[in-house]
C-alpha cells in the first residue's frame, strides 16, 4: 500500500496525492448544456483532490441522456467551461472532463432539441427514466447506420479537441455503466452484423477507434477510459468479461489510465489487470456510510499498477475531504435527495472542518 498523500503521475498528469475525486452527475447545468458559475464554485471547492474527474458531459446534442446536464459541442460550451477550469486551476487543482454519450439512455421530452436516442441496436433499455412529464418507459432508439458511427468518432474527438480548449488537463471517455460505448461492448445490445458488431473484437471497434482518434488528436498522455466490468446498469449483461474486455484493451493506445468501477464486486478488478498492465485508477466497492471516507480503499493503491483511489459520494459531501481523511473524520452525511435537485442545496453549502469545530 503507498501513501495516499504522496505525488504521482498518470501519463502527461502530475498529481499532487492519490485521490480522485469521481465523475458524478449532479444536474446543475442550463437547460441547453451550459456550465454555470454555481458548477465552477463546486468543482473549485474539490481541488484537493489529486484530480477531478467532471460529471459526465455529453460530446454531441444527441449524446445527452439526462436533464441539466453539461454538454461541449459548442464554442459557446467550451468558453463557459473556461470559467470552471480556471477556477479550479486557481485553487491548485486539475481537471479532465469525462465525455459521457448516453446512447439509448434518455428520452426525448428531456433536453430542448427532442432528439430520438441512438444505440448499436434498436432495442429499448428495460426500465423507465424520470422525465417532465412523470416516469416514462425507455424509448426504442435509432440504431447507428456506418455514417453515424463514424459520426460519434468524430463527435469525442471535436469535444476532446474543444476540452483542451476550455483549460481542461485532458480528458477520460466514458466506456462504461451502461451508456453508448458500453452498449456496443455488451452482446445483449449489439446485436450488429457488421465490423461493429457480432463476436467481442468487432463488438469492441468502435470503442477503439474512439480511444484512437481521440488520443491522435489531443496526445495519449492527457486521456483516460472508464470501464465498469460485470455492471447490469442500465440493462446490460456481460457473460464473459475476459472475451468482452480483451480486444478493447489489448488495442489501446498508451493512454494516460484506465478508471475501473467495482459495480458489483472487487474480483473483475484484479482479472482487468490480467489484461492491461498500464497505469489504473479504481472506485472500489465501498462499506462505509454513504459520504464517508472508507479506511479499506487505501490498500488497492499499490503505486505502481493502481495509481490511485476514485472517491464519489465522500467527496461529494465533504469538500475538504483529504484535510478530514488526515483529521481520522467527522464526515458529513451525504444528502441523496438533492443530489439532481438543482440550485446550492446539498451542493456548494456543505461545511468544511473548521467550520464544524
Amino acid at each position: 500500500m503507498s501513501d495516499l498523500f504522496e505525488e504521482t503521475t498518470l501519463g502527461d498528469l502530475v498529481m499532487p496525492n492519490r485521490i480522485v475525486m469521481a465523475p458524478m452527475t449532479r444536474s446543475r447545468a442550463t437547460a441547453d448544456g451550459m456550465p454555470t458559475d454555481l458548477m465552477a464554485e463546486y468543482y473549485a471547492q474539490r481541488a484537493g483532490a489529486g484530480l477531478i474527474i467532471s460529471e459526465g458531459v455529453h460530446p454531441t446534442q444527441v449524446g445527452q441522456g439526462f436533464l441539466n446536464t453539461p454538454g461541449l459541442h459548442t464554442q459557446e460550451q467550451a468558453q463557459r467551461w473556461r470559467s470552471v477550469t480556471d477556477a479550479v486551476h486557481r485553487a491548485g487543482g486539475r481537471i479532465v472532463v469525462q465525455l459521457m454519450h448516453a446512447g439509448r439512455i434518455g428520452h426525448r421530452s428531456l433536453y430542448p432539441s427532442a432528439h430520438r436516442s441512438v444505440a448499436p441496436s434498436a432495442i429499448a433499455a428495460a426500465g423507465r427514466c424520470f422525465t417532465p412529464a412523470g416516469m416514462q418507459p425507455y424509448e426504442i432508439p435509432v440504431a447507428l447506420d456506418a455514417v453515424g458511427v463514424e459520426r460519434v468518432v468524430d463527435g469525442f474527438v471535436s469535444a476532446s479537441v474543444l476540452a483542451i480548449e476550455a483549460g481542461f488537463d485532458g480528458v477520460e471517455i466514458h466506456g462504461g455503466n451502461g451508456f453508448l460505448l458500453h452498449q456496443f461492448l455488451a452482446a445483449n445490445t449489439n446485436l450488429r452484423d457488421d465490423a461493429y458488431g457480432g463476436d467481442p473484437e468487432r463488438r469492441a471497434a468502435l470503442p477503439v477507434a474512439v480511444m484512437a482518434a481521440v488520443a491522435d488528436a489531443i496526445g495519449p498522455g492527457r486521456v483516460g477510459l472508464r470501464i465498469s466490468p460485470s455492471n447490469p446498469y442500465n440493462d446490460i449483461v456481460e457473460e464473459d468479461l475476459e472475451q468482452t474486455y480483451r480486444p478493447l484493451l489489448m488495442q489501446l493506445p498508451p493512454i494516460a489510465f484506465l478508471h475501473v468501477l467495482e459495480a458489483v464486486a472487487p474480483a473483475p478488478t484484479a482479472r482487468i489487470g490480467e489484461l492491461w498492465s498500464g497505469p489504473t485508477i479504481v472506485n472500489p466497492r465501498r462499506s462505509a456510510p454513504t459520504g464517508h471516507w472508507d479506511p479499506q480503499a487505501a490498500s488497492i493503491v499499490d503505486g505502481d499498477r493502481v495509481r490511485a483511489v476514485v472517491v464519489g459520494a465522500a467527496f461529494l459531501a465533504n469538500p475538504d475531504l483529504l484535510e478530514r481523511i488526515r483529521a481520522g473524520g467527522p464526515y458529513n452525511a451525504a444528502d441523496e435527495s438533492t443530489y439532481y435537485s438543482g440550485g446550492a442545496q446539498g451542493y456548494v453549502d456543505y461545511p468544511s472542518l473548521m467550520a464544524v469545530r
